[in-house]
């Protein structure tokens, strides 16, 4: 299945996605410093950029770097005074990711900020800073809950709150499952669920980066 569905992946990609040759370089220049394969797909970055365009966001949040590639997807959705904040644990994967949002003409648009998540978004609580109009959450998963309180301290009614890998190849199911990150996103929907400020649901996908999944959640109050 994930053979095929990786063709079909390249088959939208051919259809509707155009090639970028600084998405292209974001890919080689992770690779070549040695981060992790486990960006967003070419699909999915533009699914997120069709999601900000559509809430017609100026401010983004972005809990999870890693080498920006998502980060180029969001940022390009922006009008050219509107500001990204994407936070990253690891010094030098955010040296990575300023690298390849410069590459790309969206270092000014886009700060990285590093060091634990939980702390930056305490600290931007603390700081009250202005609502963003979309989070997109895609970093750790045990501290999924944690980030979604604070993107809820860090919204507006009519946000949009998007968190990847919600599926985790059918696992979530595994009600016996010790795995952290299952347990982490076991945590998130029991949140969701329960969060009369949300209105939300969860798709799943499939493609070149296998069987997993998205939560949207829209801010009402």
């Amino acid at each position: 299945m994930s053979a095929a569905s990786a063709i079909v992946d390249a088959y939208i990609g051919a259809h509707l996605i155009a090639e970028d040759a600084a998405l292209a370089a974001a890919l080689d220049h992770n690779a070549a410093e040695g981060l992790p394969p486990i960006d967003v797909s070419a699909a999915q970055g533009k699914m997120l950029q069709l999601y900000a365009r559509m809430v017609g966001a100026r401010r983004i949040l972005e809990v999870g770097t890693l080498g920006g590639y998502s980060t180029i997807w969001l940022g390009r959705a922006l009008p050219e005074d509107g500001q990204l904040v994407t936070l990253e644990l690891e010094p030098h994967y955010a040296a990575v990711a300023r690298a390849n949002l410069a590459r790309a003409g969206l270092d000014e648009r886009c700060e990285v900020r590093v060091g634990p998540a939980v702390h930056s978004l305490g600290a931007m609580v603390a700081a009250d800073e202005a609502p963003f109009d979309l989070v997109f959450i895609d970093a750790d998963k045990p501290s999924n809950v944690a980030y979604l309180q604070a993107a809820l301290m860090l919204t507006r009614p009519g946000s949009l709150i998007v968190v990847d890998n919600v599926v985790r190849d059918g696992r979530i199911l595994d009600t016996a499952s010790t795995d952290p990150s299952v347990l982490g996103t076991q945590a998130l929907f029991d949140a969701v669920s329960k969060e009369p400020r949300l209105d939300a649901t969860a798709i799943q996908t499939v493609g070149a980066k296998g069987w997993d999944g998205f939560l949207l959640a829209r801010v009402l109050a």
